[in-house]
């Protein structure tokens, strides 16, 4: 992934060929919060940033729900389309932010992965979406993991522990380093085990909590400010 400046505006972008996948950062106080008037500003400003002609996102609640693209905002927190120039988007604040493409049907996906939407599978549950409306084959999908609050910083509870090892899924997955959670092992858990191939992967190594310069955390304060993560085939 490599660094991309549009005005002072720093974005992380990986060219896919016949898609392109960016993640927002906090560079100069970037703000992406919807419910905000700066937010809603930036990304009707995407359009012309990209040469997009439409931002989609959703009305994210932390669920395990996969929507298909159709023009409004919907509840759900994973949105697929295989529409040309739509930029189809994830907010994020702490939570990992996941972007799939499927070069061959030339299908995306955006994923919103909280700890609930991660021991709910969101991401294999968006596979299979993209299965079922596009037929997409795994083998064939390339997934960047975001900038997301990492295990250095990330500490959970008993009650998450104890969900994620006695689920069945998770139960031989390596993803706790004592009450710290890796989100991004949970994530490479379920497309390993979904078929995606491991060259296809990449995940970004930045932690939202530590770089408090670079992006914007939840738990560190940042209530009301977001990244924005999207892709869009060209």
């Amino acid at each position: 992934m490599t660094i991309t400046y549009i005005g002072k505006n720093e974005f992380i972008t990986e060219d896919l060929g016949t898609a392109a996948a960016v993640f927002s950062t906090a560079k100069n106080d970037m703000n992406f919060y919807r419910k905000s008037n700066e937010g809603k500003t930036n990304l009707d400003s995407l359009k012309n940033w990209f040469s997009v002609d439409s931002v989609a996102y959703l009305s994210q609640v932390h669920s395990d729900m996969v929507c298909i693209y159709d023009g409004t905002v919907q509840t759900g927190d994973a949105i697929i389309t295989d529409i040309p120039g739509v930029a189809i988007g994830v907010f994020t604040a702490d939570c990992v932010p996941v972007l799939i493409y499927d070069p061959v049907r030339k299908a995306a996906a955006a994923v919103h992965s909280g700890w609930r939407g991660t021991f709910s599978r969101i991401v294999c549950k968006t596979i299979e979406k993209m299965e079922k409306e596009y037929g997409s084959e795994p083998s064939s999908l390339v997934a960047l993991i975001g900038p997301h609050i990492r295990d250095c910083c990330y500490e959970v509870g008993d009650e998450v522990i104890t969900k994620f090892k006695n689920d069945e899924f998770y139960k031989d997955a390596d993803i706790f380093a004592g009450t710290h959670l890796s989100m991004e092992k949970c994530i490479l858990w379920q497309l390993k085990k979904y078929g995606v191939l491991e060259k296809n992967m990449k995940a970004e190594s930045q932690c939202t909590f530590c770089n408090r310069s670079e992006f914007h955390s939840y738990r560190r304060g940042d209530i009301g400010k977001r990244q924005f993560s999207f892709i869009y085939i060209k």
